[in-house]
């Protein structure tokens, strides 16, 4: 059944627009989800693709500008690909992998290695050949469709180095290296086999079938191919249709990799699943630009995203006029009363009602505008989302929908939902799935999106999965109605000499959300005080600079100036004032960049691990315990460029 979304237009009143209650529909009984436990994911998506047509399926901008690509020539697509994939000998089972970012080619190679019923292995865009080279031999993927021209040639050289590999398919650009093809050239093998075969294929697979293996490091250790089926994925995609209602002629801005299974699901399979019309942003810094002109109402991201659309506003706020501040705080103020009474249950009297109507009108609506006007809610997950990040979109009238999950668990878990949301939680379990807790804290979780294992690699497998039960690793308790709080990651807990079990991403996220800071990592296990890396937010502590006379050449001579370091050293103070001793930092040391993906300092979600960065900054990190009594210690450090730690 086709719904149409609520309209959402009128500013006439306060329940129209303006309302966290009217921006998202709640589910309802007749909500009709495409999800067929018996399917498998190319049928689900085929099945989808005759009945939508000429209707537009992906976005791409081409030259400026967003074109169409129909449900029709979506499958087309995939389908042409499929078939020159089995004239090169691809078998049902065999590996495919994709290295490229999100494209509407991305997702033809997807569609046509389970066409074919073989296995999708995403391999993100910006590692390097070493990771690419353990994927393909622990997976022994026979074909690699590549989109990155710096890599061909370091390939070609290494060839040996892949000993599975057979092709690899180019998206953009040629060679002349035998074992490379480009786009068109691949396409063109198709001509030996007939759609019937493919058919064949795709009405021959199962629920039980491998649909994709997705490599996981996490935080630490070397990558791991987690086993997912197409049930795995699809229990999922029918528990979340359960959650939000979700229209045919929404669409949703696709950003997050798709070699991470948060994005692969959510803003891929689950929004082909509903009908939704996905557009693709041309990379990151491209997003605001790509929001006012493709105008989607749903957006799915890590909280860095929502961290930084925050910080921007306010930035923009404090640096206006005094006019302007106190008109943008007393709408603020307004909306929180709103997000206040709604979460616990109370319906707004007469002038709260008339007081959001206005502040939404003439605040808010700038704010909508600049998300392109028809955003509806936002979906966070991969890392915690700071409270009051989340408090303020609600404010404003855009909800941010917390969920948890795991590559491991297909990997939505819990999620906040339009009838159930809780600030500092990521939600209630999804209803499909259990969650308790363990004694010591960890989070253990059952249900049909756990996966079958890692790819080879038994002994791995043991220690996450017992009894029914995988471990999750993560630290959280549950509490009276069933909203599950994330604690932090049970590997990341620091246990000071002093014996206290600290969770650093609590206070790490307290420290981004101040305007003056942009990153931080906690350090201090077996140390008797807590220390702490702290990356400025430049931009602002430029400008903190010039307002101030304070000279510089570069962020080298920012991060050392004294001033500078009293500046932070009191936002530090004033974030921690209210905390127990033993859970401030006593020390840090200001850095001149943020953790880097090149230094492997962060996740392609961008979430800190924490071990390299220890690694790479060792030196500094010890140095906070030296001197024991001589004041705080607060110190700035400037890493040298291309460096790939501070002892080169």
């Amino acid at each position: 059944m086709t719904r149409l979304p609520p309209d959402t237009d009128s500013l006439t009143a306060f329940h129209f627009k303006y309302s966290l209650s009217s921006l998202v529909s709640h589910p309802s009984e007749d909500t009709e989800s495409e999800v067929n436990m018996s399917d498998t994911l190319i049928r689900m998506i085929l099945r989808q693709a005759e009945r939508y047509g000429s209707r537009p399926a992906l976005q791409e901008k081409v030259d400026g500008h967003y074109k169409d690509i129909s449900w029709q020539q979506m499958a087309d697509q995939s389908r042409i690909s499929a078939r020159a994939l089995l004239s090169m000998g691809l078998e049902r089972g065999d590996r495919v992998a994709i290295m490229a970012p999100n494209s509407p080619d991305w997702v033809y190679a997807d569609l046509a290695a389970l066409s074919c019923g073989a296995i999708s292995v995403p391999v993100y865009h910006t590692e390097g050949l070493s990771t690419l080279k353990h994927i393909i031999n622990d997976s022994g993927s026979r074909f690699l469709f590549l989109a990155s021209p710096f890599l061909t040639t370091e390939l070609a050289e290494q060839w040996e180095d892949f000993a599975p590999l057979e092709k690899v398919i180019l998206f953009e650009g040629e060679t002349e290296h035998d074992n490379f093809m480009s786009l068109e050239s691949f396409r063109q093998q198709a001509d030996s086999v007939t759609d019937s075969r493919v058919d064949q294929l795709v009405d021959a697979g199962k629920g039980e079938d491998l649909a994709t293996l997705v490599y996981t490091s996490g935080t630490t250790g070397t990558p791991k191919g987690a086993m997912l089926t197409h049930n795995n994925i699809l229990s999922n995609i029918e528990a979340c249709s359960q959650l939000y209602d979700i229209y045919d002629s929404d669409t949703c801005l696709s950003f997050l990799p798709l070699s991470h299974i948060f994005e692969r699901m959510a803003g891929y399979y689950f929004m082909l699943s509903k009908g939704v019309t996905i557009a693709y942003a041309e990379n990151i810094d491209s997003v605001p630009l790509n929001l006012t002109e493709v105008r989607p109402q749903i957006v799915i991201s890590v909280p860095r995203l929502y961290e930084k659309m925050f910080a921007r506003v306010m930035e923009r706020v404090l640096a206006g006029p005094w006019v302007r501040k106190q008109l943008f705080f007393a709408a603020l103020k307004i909306g929180r009363a709103h997000v206040n009474r709604l979460l616990s249950g109370q319906t707004d009297p007469l002038p709260l009602r008339i007081g959001i109507a206005a502040a939404g009108k003439l605040v808010f609506s700038k704010l909508h505008e600049r998300l392109g006007g028809n955003l509806r809610f936002f979906i966070s997950g991969g890392a915690p989302l700071v409270r009051n990040v989340a408090e303020f979109f609600l404010a404003a009238g855009i909800p941010i929908y917390e969920g948890y999950g795991l590559t491991e668990t297909s990997p939505v878990l819990a999620a906040n939902k339009p009838d159930g949301i809780r600030l500092g939680t990521v939600g209630k379990p999804l209803p499909n799935t259990e969650i308790k807790i363990a004694d010591d804290g960890e989070i253990l979780v059952s249900g049909p999106g756990i996966f079958q294992g890692y790819w080879q690699n038994d002994e791995k497998t043991g220690e996450v999965l017992t009894d029914g039960w995988f471990h999750t690793g993560d630290i959280g308790e549950i509490d009276d109605d069933g909203f599950l709080k994330i604690t932090d990651r049970k590997k990341d807990l620091i246990v000071t000499a002093g014996g206290k079990n600290i969770a650093p991403q609590y206070l790490e996220n307290l420290f981004k959300t101040d305007k003056y800071l942009a990153n931080a990592m906690i350090y201090g296990d077996d140390k008797p005080y807590l220390t702490a890396l702290l990356v400025p937010n430049f931009d602002n502590i430029e400008k903190y600079a010039d307002y101030k006379k304070i000279d510089y050449l570069n962020h080298c001579d920012l991060v050392n100036h004294p001033r500078v370091l009293d500046l932070i050293r009191r936002r530090v103070d004033k974030i921690q004032d209210e905390l127990p001793s033993y859970n401030r930092i006593k020390r840090f040391t200001l850095i001149n960049r943020d953790f880097s993906s090149d230094e492997g300092e962060v996740t392609p979600t961008l979430k800190v691990r924490r071990r390299e960065v220890s690694n790479n900054f060792k030196k500094v990190l010890e140095g906070m315990y030296v001197a024991e009594g001589h004041g705080k210690h607060d110190a700035g450090f400037c890493v040298i460029e291309n460096s790939e730690s501070e002892d080169k």
